[in-house]
C-alpha cells in the first residue's frame, strides 16, 4: 500500500486511515456530515494526491487523445480544461478523465487513482502516433480546496485574481511560495473551489500555507468519505460504482461528453446508440419515505420484481433524506417516475429526479 507524501500529516491530525486504490488515505477527521457541511458553508481541503497524472507531448499528442477519448480535445485552449472519458471497445468506459491543455502540443492527462494502471497500458495500446507519453502519477500531489469561501481564503497566497479563473479553466503560476503549480477551478464537490497540482516535495508547504492563510474562514481537512456524499448530491458518477467497463456513456448519461464529429474508440457504436435510446439509464432518484439506500441495493418496481440496482446511495447530509443513483430501464427513467428500493425487507418508495439533488 502506498502513502503520499502528506500520510504522515493525516495521521498527526488524528484522521481515520484506511486502504483505498492502493494508497493509505483519510476517509474521515471529525466525522463525514461535520466535514460535508464544511466544505457546503465554508473551505475544506482534501488530499486527492493518488489520482493519476499523464503528461501527452509532441506533435501528434492532440491525435492520440482525439483517438482515445470521447470529447473533442480540439476544442481546448491553453489554460482550459475538459472532462471527458476513455471508450473500450466493447461499448463500455475504461475510465472518466480531466484533460488539461498546458501548452501547445502538451496535455494533462488527470486519471482515477484506481485505473492508473490500467489506462496507461490502454492509451498506449492506441499511442500508434508517436505521442510521447509521461506517467506523472507517482512525482505529483493534488490538493482539492473546495467551499464557497475558497477564493476569499486563498487569495492572499498567489498573485493571480482567483477569482477570474473561470470554472474548468486554470492558470500555472505562483502558489503558497512554490512557482509553476496548476491552479485550476475545477473539483468534484459542486461547491466552488480549486484543485492544486504540485511537486510531492512541495506540497507539505503548500498544505501548512493553505491551513494558516484560511483560518479565519473555518477550514479544516476533509476526507474522502464527505467527498463521496458531497459528489452524489451533485449527481457526479464515480468509476466503479456508476460507471465502469460495462456501462456505455450513453446510457450513463455521458452523451454530452460524446462528440460525434470526430472519429474515437467505438464512436460508431456509441453514436447508433444514442440515436435508438438505450434499453437502460442511470437515474437519480431520492426516497419518498426514512431509509438510507446502498450500492447493490436493488430497484424494484410497484409489484416487487427487480428492475436494476441502486449504484450509489447515502442520507444526504445537506437534504437529509435518503438520495441515489442505479440503472432502471428506460421506460422508467423519465423524471418523477415512481420507483421502489429494496432495503432489507421493505420495498421503500421512491421518485426519479434530475440532479443535482443539492441546488446550493
Amino acid at each position: 500500500m502506498k502513502d503520499t507524501a502528506l500520510s504522515s500529516t493525516h495521521i498527526a491530525l488524528g484522521a481515520k486511515m484506511v486502504p483505498f486504490a492502493g494508497f493509505n488515505m483519510p476517509v474521515q477527521y471529525e466525522g463525514v456530515n461535520a466535514e460535508h457541511d464544511t466544505v457546503r458553508k465554508a473551505v475544506g481541503v482534501f488530499d486527492v494526491s493518488h489520482m493519476g497524472e499523464f503528461l501527452i507531448e509532441g506533435p501528434n499528442a492532440l491525435d492520440l487523445i482525439q483517438k482515445v477519448s470521447s470529447n473533442d480535445a480540439s476544442k481546448l485552449e491553453v489554460g482550459k480544461a475538459q472532462y471527458s472519458c476513455l471508450p473500450n471497445d466493447d461499448g463500455g468506459i475504461v475510465d472518466d478523465l480531466i484533460t488539461y491543455k498546458i501548452k501547445d502540443d502538451a496535455y494533462l492527462m488527470v486519471v482515477n487513482a484506481s485505473n492508473i494502471e490500467k489506462d496507461w497500458n490502454w492509451i498506449t495500446s492506441k499511442n500508434d502516433v508517436g505521442a510521447t507519453m509521461r506517467d506523472l502519477s507517482d512525482d505529483y500531489s493534488l490538493l482539492a480546496i473546495q467551499g464557497p469561501k475558497a477564493i476569499e481564503a486563498m487569495q492572499s497566497l498567489s498573485s493571480h485574481d482567483l477569482a477570474d479563473i473561470k470554472f474548468y479553466n486554470f492558470v500555472v503560476g505562483d502558489f503558497a511560495g512554490i512557482d509553476n503549480v496548476i491552479i485550476s477551478a475545477t473539483g468534484y464537490t459542486g461547491s466552488g473551489g480549486f484543485e492544486i497540482y504540485c511537486k510531492n516535495s512541495e506540497v507539505k508547504q503548500i498544505w501548512d500555507k493553505v491551513f494558516e492563510a484560511g483560518a479565519d474562514f473555518g477550514i479544516k481537512p476533509i476526507g474522502l468519505a464527505a467527498r463521496d456524499t458531497l459528489r452524489l448530491e451533485m449527481g457526479y458518477c464515480l468509476y466503479g460504482n456508476d460507471i465502469d467497463d460495462t456501462t456505455s456513456p450513453i446510457e450513463a448519461g455521458l452523451g454530452w461528453v460524446c462528440k460525434f464529429n470526430k472519429e474515437f474508440t467505438n464512436s460508431e457504436a456509441l453514436k447508433a446508440e444514442k440515436e435508438r435510446t438505450p434499453e437502460r439509464k442511470l437515474v437519480a432518484f431520492k426516497l419518498d419515505e426514512r431509509g438510507i439506500p446502498r450500492h447493490g441495493y436493488d430497484i424494484v418496481d410497484g409489484n416487487g420484481k427487480t428492475i436494476g440496482n441502486v449504484t450509489s446511495g447515502t442520507m444526504s447530509p445537506s437534504l437529509g433524506i435518503g438520495i441515489g443513483m442505479g440503472y432502471v430501464p428506460t421506460l422508467f427513467s423519465k423524471v418523477d417516475s415512481n420507483i421502489h428500493i429494496q432495503v432489507r425487507k421493505k420495498a421503500i418508495p421512491a421518485t426519479v429526479i434530475k440532479p443535482p439533488f443539492y441546488k446550493g
